[in-house]
Formats: C-alpha cells, structure tokens, sequence
C-alpha cells in the first residue's frame, strides 16, 4: 500500500482554558490572606495598577461606556445589604486601541466593597505574649548559685527539651558538647529538674512521674512502686494485676492511683509555644428579625484601579517606534488589570451565592442548633446555584463563616445523612457525633457505656447506625473506649 500526503478539513468543538479563566479558577481557591498576597503581588508587577486610599472615592466616567473600544463590564449587583461591587473597564482586548479617546475618555477602574461600621467584627480580645517554657526555666536558673561551667550546663539541658518538657540529650552529649565530667551535669540536671513546673527535665514518663511523686513531699512507697514497675497496667486500668503483684488491697491502690493521676504526663505543654493562626472569616451572617443577611468581609481587601499617571505618559509620546511599544505595553498591562479585576468581582459573587445557599439549606441549624443540622453535599449547593461541583468544593476551601452561633469553615456544613428509624428526614453525620458525644458525657463513669449500649440508646432516638460507626466516629472525637473510660473515684 503506497503512502500519500493530502490536505483534509475537518470541524471539532475544544474547550481551550483562557487566561482569563485560569486566573478566575485560581482566585477562587485562594483564601483570603493568599488572595490579599496575590493583590499585593500584582501591584508590584503590574505598574498601571494601584490602590485606592480609603477615604477615596471611585469615579467612573460614563463616556467610557459608549466608546466603541472601551466598553462596561456588565456586573450583577450582589444581594447583601451596604455592599455593592463596581467594575467599569476595557473589553476582551482584541479590539484596536483609539489613543486619542483613550487619553481623553478613560477613568479609573475598581472593585469597591462597602459595609456599614456597626457590622463589623466586635474585637474584644487582644494576642499578647505569654512567656515561653525557656524562658520560665532559664529565669530561674539565674537565681541558682552556679559557676559559669554550670550556668552553660544548665542553658544546654533547657535548650535541649522538647515541647512537653522532655530532655532529648543525653548526659554523654552533654557532657561532650560542655567538655565536663558526666557526674557534673548530673548534678545540675538534678537541680533544673526541681524547677517549676514538677517533672520538667525528665529523660522518659516514669522519671516525670517520680520526680512529681517526690516533689509532694510524702512518702509513698506504693506510689513510686506502680509508677517504676506498673505503668502499662496503670494506662489499662488493670486494678486487678497491680493487686496481685504487690500484694496489697485495692483501696490503696485506688488511693496511690488518684495521686498519680492528678500528676502531668506532659509538664511543658502549659508553656508551648505554638503559632496563633488568626482567622479572618470571608463572610458574616447576621440575624436580622426573622432573617439572615449576609454580608461580604472587604476588610483588609485591596481596591484596586487603572494608575491615571499613564495618562499623562501617552501624552508625551509623539509617535515613532517607541510610542507603539509604550502603546502596546500599556494596552497589555490594562488587559492584565481588567482580568484581575473582573476575576475578583466574580469570586466574590461566586462566594456571596454559595455561602447564601447554605445558609438557606441550614436554616435549621442556624435557628436551632446543630442536632438540625440538614445532610448536605455539594452537588445539593451546586444545582441551587447553577454551578459545578468542582466550583463549589474551590469555593468552600478555606473559607471562613462568621455566624450567631459562632466561626465555622463553609466544608462544615457539608457531611453525609443517616437515616432514620421513624423514616423522618435523614439526620446529618456530624448531629450523630453530637449525639454520641451527649450519650457518653451522660453515662456513669464506673460503668461505662459500650459502642454496642451507645448503638441501642442512639436507636431509642430513632437514630440507625451500626457499632462499628459509633467506634469510627468515637475515634474521630478522640474519646476512648469503654475499658479506659471507667473511673473507680
């Protein structure tokens, strides 16, 4: 069969991703501190773009709109009260520039977002410094009567434990590292290891305990016998075993028990020092009489628009190679911002109908609590709004609700249904956990309730659901079974 070449026509739809609508999909997913750091980022790479100050005003001149290049943006004006998006600007940008009208004509380009000050976030708490576990042990390890040798023994051994007060050198590194005698930072060790809080300096549990147990000031023979020799017994709440082997009654193994288990497994944790992540939620919901409003948060958002400094910059090119460079340059850049700009307006329109169709759907939740909590999944979202379910799952990452019944992340109001017994409506899986979690705070502590006990209580209620889910979603509470949730005092 002989091979030819020939020319063919042929006609096939292709979805082809714009820049445009890369740019809007990668807005959406953003939270709102990365989308604030991409504002900002733009701005410095996008010199026609600008912030507008707060006490300053947007205008926009309406011959832009019947200029035959320049066109409006057509908006929708978003549903929430003193809130309103504004965006007038160039078109797609495949339409050839008229430099004269431009020059003349054009006027600023923004996003505004307004809200009344009475709706605003109420911050009655301030973040203050509290002072670190370091810090604490090292204050007073200066009021100890220590030789410089020892002062910087000292500083090794606090500069080497882990967050919950655990030394992680050993007495040989140290040593090492301090060029001294072993018994030298053993000596100090014993010393660091009577400091505030008790059991701080410990190389493993059983130290952490008997340094606690010794610092009560009582002798307890049995106390320190259960701690160095029956801790896994302790941990299973196996009374019974300790009693055999050391042979004494089970009041006072109950008793020693108590003391240790008014003892801290972790005495450095009250100092750790974990970074507060402050959470700025996108969108607050106010009950106003019988309805919810929901408001847009534009705190902290930047309004942006076209620098009019450009302007007088066209002026002055006369024309030439260089003034069609300026042009083409520039005509990029507003291209670039009129992007930016209408892929904002749209994720916050976007966000405005998701977060006001969950709203809507849990109006039970809002009302009554979250035993009211409705199933919900996002392709109930998305064929409210008319979108995607992959649109609606970027919109709920890492955003923030603010609501009378407190802070809740949009994914929260997303959780598979149960049914019920009683064939009513389907009761939302996370209402279940808070169920299980009221059997259990209920239950008498010496006589714990089993997940198969919990599974027939939960039926009473009307609510099906097998043991094995009553364990999985025991675990994801982290409460513990029932053997290690009995108390004898």
């Amino acid at each position: 069969m002989a091979f030819e070449l020939k020319q063919s026509l042929k006609l096939s739809q292709q979805l082809i991703m714009t820049p445009q609508l890369q740019q809007a999909i990668k807005l959406l997913q953003l939270s709102r501190l990365e989308m604030v750091d991409m504002i900002n980022q733009e701005m410095e790479e996008n010199p026609l773009l600008e912030e507008i100050s707060g006490g300053e005003d947007i205008v926009v001149d309406e011959s832009l709109a019947e200029s035959d290049n320049l066109r409006t943006l057509e908006t929708e004006e978003i549903k929430s009260v003193d809130h309103t998006v504004e965006v007038t600007g160039e078109g797609d940008g495949r339409e050839d520039f008229d430099w004269n009208n431009y020059l003349e004509d054009y006027g600023p380009m923004g996003v505004t977002y307004q809200r009344a000050d009475e709706e605003g976030a109420s911050w009655d708490n301030l973040l203050t410094r509290t002072a670190s576990l370091t810090d604490h042990l090292m204050w007073q390890l200066k009021f100890l009567p220590l030789s410089d040798v020892e002062m910087r023994i000292g500083e090794q051994i606090v500069g080497n434990l882990d967050q919950n007060g655990y030394l992680q050198a050993t007495i040989e590194e140290i040593a090492a590292q301090e060029q001294v005698e072993g018994g030298a930072v053993e000596t100090v060790l014993e010393k660091v290891q009577s400091f505030d809080p008790p059991g701080i300096a410990a190389r493993n549990l059983t130290e952490c305990l008997l340094i606690q147990a010794r610092l009560l000031g009582e002798a307890n023979p049995l106390v320190e016998k259960i701690i160095r020799d029956h801790l896994k017994d302790l941990e299973t709440k196996n009374y019974a075993q300790i009693v055999r082997k050391l042979k004494v009654t089970i009041d006072e193994v109950l008793q020693a028990v108590m003391v240790i288990s008014n003892m801290d497994p972790k005495p450095g944790s009250i100092y750790q020092e974990e970074k507060v992540q402050t959470i700025i939620p996108d969108v607050f919901v106010y009950k106003s009489g019988d309805e919810y409003k929901i408001v847009l948060n534009d705190d902290g958002m930047p309004r942006l628009r076209i620098s009019n400094f450009y302007k007088e910059i066209m002026g002055g090119l006369d024309g030439g190679k260089e003034a069609d460079t300026g042009k083409k340059y520039i005509k990029e850049r507003v291209q670039s911002a009129t992007w930016l700009i209408k892929s904002i307006q749209q994720r916050q329109k976007t966000i405005y109908r998701v977060a006001e169709s969950i709203v809507n759907y849990q109006r039970n939740f809002f009302d009554k609590g979250i035993n009211y909590l409705r199933p919900l999944v996002l392709r109930d979202i998305a064929l409210d709004v008319d979108m995607h379910e992959s649109t609606i799952s970027r919109v709920v990452t890492n955003k923030y609700m603010q609501t009378p019944a407190g802070l809740f992340e949009l994914k929260y109001f997303f959780s598979s249904g149960i049914s019920k017994n009683d064939g009513g409506e389907n009761i939302a899986s996370k209402s279940v956990k808070e169920e299980i979690k009221k059997v259990i705070s209920g239950e008498d502590h010496k006589k714990p309730l089993s997940d198969s006990e919990i599974v027939e209580l939960l039926a009473l209620s009307g609510i099906n659901i097998a043991r094995r889910t009553v364990a999985k979603y025991r675990e994801m509470m982290h409460i513990l079974p029932s053997s290690r949730r009995k108390k004898y005092f």
